[in-house]
């Protein structure tokens, strides 16, 4: 049960003054949750401030900059009638200047009552060049003398999303401060004190009301104390879980390896140094009495699958079974074909379950797992539904775990007695990284690409030479060669002037005709394999996409990678596209567009592309480039991300946040102490409270 102390931060955003159902929307594409609650607002941090200390004169302004300035209101110049998109002016001057103010759908007895002419009012927002003329469209404050004395002197600013105004967050931000209750302390007291770590509450308001602009940065006290909460919750949550799985002894699995050789001998190639340690390194830990908790990371197509089939072929012989879990139906598919003619030439008997499967077939095959009829099933989290029932489950094999939580990780493992876990990650982790996400793992690392496989030639090309790159790709197509074209997003949103895959599908198919597809997320699970099945056949020879494609797409055939703004994806991100060729026997070039001019950040990820495709060096690169101005970049790096904790800022204190949670669970195992009740109250606000369930499971 959550503490009753914090009940108030887990209601709805709509409980807060102002907040409607429409704004509750808006603030759901914000914070990226489904139903936003008021902790999800107090966690949604500053991105900087605007500083009304300096008050510069118009002659002073810098334009694209944040001003706050005194000026004279002049005249008055509405929209024209019957014009109403039109923008109402109003012109201002201080003694060295002018400025225009300038709006949009306007109310004229509101902005003259608001800017009355030839009184003095203050006027905050920024400040652009328009036709040689200093402008500001829709300034974000308009007061008079009595309103500027009462008006915060360095105010918060927030990412915002189309429709939010900064005005909207910052009244709903003040609301949700004032829920906020004074909770016990969680962290240890010399620890705190070392760190000067301000209490929890005390964290939350510096960073919302900032006394002066350095307040909102990740580096101050204020934000580092939260992360280092964020670090500890997640530690806490992991050494839970891994305390839950050694306190149940394992069943050990050994067989002869006959099955395993008879898949060997089926590889069209031979296994490489790497994948032969990790396998043998995995049939070691089936054989133990204790619980295999193991990660497999390996770099794009390096054969991560196949060690993973020879794992569960280890158990299969010894008369067990194997459940492979993928984080989507197309990824579960893709596995599911790669392993099908493999499984069958050993005699194994596979099946797939995901949302997809229903009606008799369904029931035919929860039936047939039930008697043990099946023996390695491949699927969704369809595999963890309660009406799932095992004969009996030796190993669970669990792909791209970081986006599955614990909860479903344990619902999985608690379909047999003692079952053995194998994680693979196709995103190289940092080392430094590794236990931020894993726990403490075991780890195994596949270093090299199976033999065969041609280096790939990667270029950046300036977006204003697309037309170039079409006519290019349209050669490679008249010689039956596959491309991938990936955009980032499937519609305009947020007013971003990206390329939209829809808009690039209808301009591509129109020049190509029907050798042109398009796949994105928000297309039906049937409608998205058909797609892939219609290129993966060659119907199709340019498929359109989003980042569906990101991971696990196997199209042997494909030669060549377009990724458009490629400025705005992260490092890993792109090299998990960029590993979706490559894997045939034909030269594969990835192209990657960028819109000019290039920021450094941006220029050094694309130069790193460029040198290498060793995704462990990759890795490396992108948690020491990642800074926090490109938000973009860091969701989509391909790393989970947390809401707080910054990666190049805050990474230094995992090792204190492991530590810390070690100690508190050799303590007290049972979080019963008075800092043990307290750390429940931080696993419920970092939504890691599935690990309290494991407490109780004992």
């Amino acid at each position: 049960m959550r503490p009753d102390l914090l009940n108030p931060l887990f209601a709805s955003l709509t409980s807060l003054t102002g907040v409607g159902p429409k704004l509750a929307k808006l603030y759901a594409r914000l914070l990226d949750v489904e139903a936003p609650r008021i902790v999800d607002l107090l966690f949604h941090l500053p991105s900087g401030t605007i500083d009304r200390r300096a008050r510069p004169k118009l002659n002073e302004v810098v334009p694209g900059t944040l001003i706050t300035v005194a000026v004279t209101v002049g005249k008055h110049r509405p929209s024209p009638p019957h014009r109403s998109r039109a923008p109402y002016r109003v012109y201002t001057s201080d003694d060295t200047g002018d400025l225009t103010l300038t709006f949009f759908n306007a109310r004229q007895d509101y902005l003259e009552k608001l800017l009355p002419e030839g009184e003095l009012r203050y006027v905050s927002g920024t400040a652009e060049l328009y036709d040689g003329t200093l402008q500001m469209v829709h300034p974000d404050r308009v007061v008079d003398e009595a309103g500027f004395a009462s008006l915060p002197l360095v105010e918060p600013v927030y990412p915002l999303t189309e429709g939010l105004a900064l005005g909207n967050v910052r009244r709903a931000m003040d609301s949700a401060l004032a829920k906020l209750p004074e909770l016990p302390e969680w962290q240890d007291a010399a620890w705190a004190s070392q760190q000067r770590f301000p209490q929890f509450t005390a964290a939350l308001n510096s960073l919302h009301r900032p006394a002066e602009p350095r307040d909102v940065l990740p580096e101050t006290l204020a934000w580092t104390r939260l992360a280092y909460d964020e670090l500890l919750a997640g530690q806490l949550a992991l050494a839970l879980l891994r305390a839950h799985m050694r306190r149940q002894s394992g069943r050990g699995s050994s067989s002869e390896g006959i099955v395993r050789t008879r898949i060997v001998e089926a590889l069209p190639y031979s296994l490489t140094a790497s994948q032969a340690q990790a396998l043998n390194d995995i049939i070691t830990d089936l054989a133990l009495p204790q619980r295999m908790l193991r990660l497999l990371q390996g770099d794009v197509g390096s054969g991560k699958t196949v060690v993973a089939l020879l794992a569960a072929a280890t158990v299969i012989e010894a008369g067990r079974q194997a459940a492979f879990m993928a984080p989507t139906e197309l990824l579960a598919r893709q596995h599911h074909n790669t392993i099908l003619p493999l499984a069958q030439t050993a005699g194994l008997r596979v099946a797939i379950l995901t949302g997809r499967e229903r009606g008799r077939e369904r029931a035919d095959t929860l039936a047939r797992l039930a008697i043990g009829d099946i023996d390695l099933i491949v699927g969704t989290h369809a595999l963890f539904q309660e009406e799932v029932a095992f004969k009996d489950l030796a190993l669970a094999i669990v792909d791209e775990q970081h986006r599955f939580g614990v909860h479903q990780r344990l619902a999985l493992t608690q379909k047999g007695d003692a079952v053995d876990v194998l994680v693979l990650t196709a995103t190289p982790i940092p080392r430094t990284l590794v236990l931020t996400f894993f726990g403490d793992m075991d780890i195994s690392e596949l270093r090299e690409k199976p033999p065969g496989r041609l280096p790939i030639d990667t270029r950046t090309i300036d977006l204003a030479r697309v037309t170039e790159v079409e006519d290019a790709v349209g050669r490679a197509l008249d010689e039956g060669q596959r491309a991938y074209w990936v955009c980032p997003l499937v519609e305009d949103s947020e007013k971003i002037d990206l390329a939209a895959a829809e808009a690039r599908f209808k301009e591509l198919k129109g020049r190509f005709g029907d050798l042109v597809d398009l796949v994105h997320g928000r297309m039906k699970g049937a409608e998205k394999d058909r797609a892939m099945e219609r290129f993966a056949a060659g119907e199709t020879r340019l498929l359109v996409a989003t980042t569906v494609i990101e991971v696990g797409v196997d199209v042997p055939e494909a030669t060549i990678m377009v990724v458009e703004h490629a400025e705005r994806f992260g490092l890993a991100q792109l090299h998990q596209l960029r590993g979706r060729i490559g894997r045939g026997t034909g030269r594969s070039t990835c192209l990657l567009l960028y819109k000019s001019p290039l920021g450094d950040t941006a220029k050094a990820r694309l130069s790193i592309l460029r040198e290498t495709e060793d995704g462990f060096r990759i890795a490396e690169e992108d948690l020491r480039l990642r800074g926090e101005g490109d938000l973009l970049g860091t969701r989509q790096s391909g790393l989970p991300g947390f809401r707080i904790a910054r990666a190049e800022v805050h990474g230094k204190f995992l090792g204190a946040a492991r530590d810390d949670a070690g100690l508190i669970l050799n303590r007290d195992p049972g979080l019963a102490t008075p800092r043990g009740e307290a750390l429940r109250h931080l696993l419920y606000l970092f939504e890691k409270d599935e690990a309290i369930r494991l407490i109780r499971a004992g």
